[in-house]
């Protein structure tokens, strides 16, 4: 690695101080989606090329080509970030080997002592990542209903450095009001930074909205796959680009050349794939409003949903998470073993259908009082609406439920 400050080790590489917000913003998302944000290289290749060499040679004795070694900087990577930051409308991105790396990473900002607020409903493993291993570095945590603002006010501490939330939460599907917590935020002066995996930036754009970072699990929608996993950290402005950059390189977090361009490959096709999704899941939704062995239906595209006119206000689609109760135990276990087209497992977001127990999977590592409070209880399920045909959805969950 050469030394020397983060403009010196970047002269050649745009990318790596931040991308120009203003370029390609006469595209349309769905275009930038499909064409990335930076340009072909020499050869023409459609294709962004797979650069898979760990280490880069200098041409001259203090000359550089920009990249030194590719936990600092890939070209493959760099494009990838690049194309996400753009999509966001942020500053710059980092693309992480997972989500929690890009969760761990943003930790790494606050000190023994300092209180995080966070949303009582949120994805299990970043509870336990707060609760379990951040705990015994002195970061303190607490769990609030980020819809209701009396309350979110009621627990900030003098302590208090930051604001942690997933819109719409993750299994209940509540939905905070983003442009309210940015007054909060900035009241308090907290760092405000929102978990926008389960409806990416081609339906919600937290920055919009006065966010400073925004986080993503990109092994979910941003894949779609289900074949890689990845995660992804964009921030607002250039405030936060040399910390992060001193923090990615010495840790080392990050994706690797192969699953980046994976990932461009996969990102040209989010725009149909949830376009498709969301129709199937408000179909879904309908039938399981009116299937008479299903109690409760969480779906934020769903009119009856009590979010549903502030999701019309702050995002451009609904995405496809639908949680749903069944009246028994048994009934769940039933369903669970009985589905064919949809598959019993976790994660969410890829093209193939997968229902998942939250209480046992995705949110065991919960704390059971607090579970309890959100009812995530035993007749709790969550589904992941893929791009399958509908009627062979909709027969797979009749079947099931019967």
């Amino acid at each position: 690695m050469i030394e020397g400050t983060l403009e010196e080790q970047a002269e050649f590489i745009e990318g790596l101080l931040g991308i120009d917000k203003e370029r390609h913003a006469d595209r349309s998302i769905e275009t930038n989606l499909v064409h990335g944000y930076g340009e072909r290289d020499a050869s023409g290749g459609v294709s962004t090329p797979l650069q898979l060499s760990s280490t880069f040679a200098h041409p001259s004795f203090d000359g550089s080509t920009g990249y030194m070694y590719s936990r600092c900087g890939n070209p493959t990577r760099l494009a990838l970030e690049d194309a996400i930051a753009l999509l966001e409308g942020g500053k710059k991105a980092w693309a992480f080997a997972s989500g929690m790396s890009a969760i761990a990473t943003v930790l790494k900002f606050f000190k023994a002592g300092d209180h995080v607020l966070v949303c009582d409903d949120l994805y299990g493993g970043t509870y336990r990542l707060f609760s379990d291993i951040y705990t015994q570095y002195g970061l303190e945590f607490d769990y609030v209903d980020c819809t209701d603002l009396a309350v979110v006010e009621g627990a900030c501490k003098p302590n208090t450095r930051a604001l942690f939330l997933e819109t719409p939460t993750n299994p209940t599907m509540k939905v905070a009001d983003l442009a309210e917590l940015k007054e909060f935020t900035r009241a308090h002066d907290l760092m405000y930074i929102v978990d926008n995996t389960l409806l990416t930036p081609r339906f919600q754009r937290p920055f919009e909205f006065g966010a400073d970072i925004v986080i993503h699990s990109g092994t979910k929608y941003l894949c779609g796959h289900n074949d890689i996993t990845a995660g992804f950290l964009v921030v607002r402005d250039s405030s936060l680009i040399q910390d992060l950059f001193t923090i990615t390189m010495s840790e080392g977090a990050l994706l690797d050349p192969f699953d980046s361009w994976l990932m461009l490959r996969s990102l040209k096709t989010l725009d149909v794939r949830l376009q498709r999704q969301q129709e199937n899941a408000i179909a879904i939704t309908e039938f399981l409003k009116q299937h008479e062995n299903v109690r409760d239906v969480y779906y934020v595209g769903d009119p009856d949903h009590p979010s549903y006119e502030l999701s019309l206000k702050q995002t451009s689609g609904f995405g496809a998470m639908i949680s749903f109760r069944v009246d028994s135990h048994e009934r769940l276990k039933k369903v669970i073993e009985s589905v064919s087209v949809i598959s019993y497992a976790e994660s969410l977001g890829g093209v193939e259908s997968l229902i998942t127990y939250p209480l046992m999977q995705t949110h065991g590592a919960m704390a059971p009082e607090l579970r309890e409070k959100l009812g995530i209880d035993d007749c709790l399920l969550r589904l992941s609406v893929g791009i399958e045909g509908i009627d062979d959805l909709i027969a797979d969950l009749q079947q099931a439920l019967a």
